[in-house]
């Protein structure tokens, strides 16, 4: 459509509601707001009109500002308290320094509307724009109590400090981006994200839910907010906040449920590990015959591991590499004397096990030389001296609960 039919034609536009799950209590905590306009007789959306940079900024905010006016008037009728998910770009909030938003919420403030309700949707892409003066409108916005939520978190790794700086309530993630073919590097963006999120305090959003699978990455990957056709679409009314309260308590439990067997079934293999080791510290004769030991241990570990060796307690290594190739343990003599304790986490693992004795298994992490998913086992053979068993790909590509 032109834009000047659209902006010539305020009456024919109202707002849809798509409602926000929370992952608490599984109810409705707020509605993201969506443009609609009625042409020829079918609402259709006005995403297009949005999003097309040819139109002016100006059109736009008239727009908007007659879409939250009905959404606000719309929800206070309803006499609810949920969230307004209200989105908006960069250029059209610098419209006037910003204060154009704040004018068209002030009368409902009048009337009792908190504006702590008001969530406002920045997409990353917005960054591009001057963002030391985007940064400043939205601590403004901020002091109203305005809540400030970042779209397509995750399009530009480079983001993640201004993220930082920015310090957002709520990160808004992409569930599509699983949809796609080329995912794999994803898991790592979310990983950076559920970090980045839990050191400014945001909640993690994810949205266009459309299946059970992406429900559960969801859940699995610290959502505090769900959003999706999955779960509720647009529509032009509010809906009963606990609707989908069976749908979602009902897949979550399947999730714990499956979640439980995975952590079971991994600490099985712990366990027997563990044991294995702690039944071979007969062969340890201390430091000096390392290599003697590890010549006894590899035996018990030639399905599982493809290297292994042995450090100190200040990460330097005290025996030769012994990596199987072939089916066949050999011995990489030259590795010896070389130190480990740089890498993350790993003093603090050698403290936990000789502080609870225990064998600990790491998490997934790419190996340096071989490229591949690994996970490490350690285990205390004395309070100075530990061993790692590097599990190989292939063996936790069998087995589903070491891939998780």
């Amino acid at each position: 459509m032109d834009p000047l039919d659209i902006v010539g034609n305020l009456s024919n536009i109202k707002p849809a509601y798509q409602p926000v799950f929370s992952a608490v209590k599984h109810d409705i905590i707020g509605y993201e707001v969506l443009g609609r306009i009625d042409h020829e007789g079918v609402w259709k959306s006005l995403g297009d009109f949005f999003q097309d940079s040819q139109v002016p900024d100006e059109f736009k905010l008239e727009v908007d500002t007659h879409i939250l006016t009905i959404a606000i008037e719309d929800i206070m009728k309803h006499d609810d308290k949920k969230l307004l998910f209200i989105n908006r770009n960069a250029k059209e909030l610098m419209l006037e320094n910003g204060e154009t938003f704040i004018e068209a919420l002030q009368p409902f403030v009048e009337r009792g509307f908190s504006l702590s309700r008001i969530v406002l949707e920045i997409t990353e892409h917005d960054f591009d724009e001057d963002f030391e003066s985007l940064n400043h409108l939205l601590l403004y916005y901020k002091t109203y109590g305005i809540q400030i939520a970042v779209d397509h978190v995750g399009a530009k790794s480079s983001n993640l400090d201004r993220l930082r700086q920015l310090e957002p309530h709520i990160l808004k993630v992409d569930s599509k981006v699983l949809r796609d073919n080329d995912s794999s590097g994803y898991q790592d963006i979310i990983y950076s994200l559920s970090m980045l999120a839990r050191r400014i305090g945001a909640a993690l959003l994810f949205e266009n839910i459309e299946d059970s699978f992406q429900l559960y990455y969801a859940w699995k990957h610290g959502g505090r907010f769900y959003q999706g056709f999955y779960l509720g679409e647009p529509s032009y009314h509010f809906l009963d906040p606990f609707e989908k309260e069976s749908l979602i308590k009902s897949q979550v439990d399947s999730f714990i449920r499956r979640e439980k067997e995975v952590i079971e079934k991994r600490l099985e293999f712990v366990l027997k590990w563990d044991q294995c080791l702690r039944d071979s510290l007969v062969h340890w004769d201390g430091p000096k015959r390392a290599d003697s030991y590890l010549d006894k241990v590899t035996s018990d570990f030639n399905y599982e591991s493809f290297r292994m060796y042995i450090c100190d307690s200040n990460g330097k290594q005290i025996s030769s590499n012994f990596r199987q190739r072939d089916e066949e343990w050999i011995k990489e003599p030259e590795i010896l004397g070389t130190n480990w304790a740089f890498r993350p986490y790993f003093l603090e693992n050698m403290m936990q096990m000789k502080t609870w004795n225990k064998g600990r298994l790491s998490d997934l992490y790419s190996d340096i030389e071989t490229r591949e998913m690994v996970r490490t086992f350690s285990f205390p053979l004395s309070d100075h001296h530990f061993i790692f068993i590097d599990i190989r790909y292939d063996f936790i590509y069998e087995n589903e609960s070491l891939l998780m």
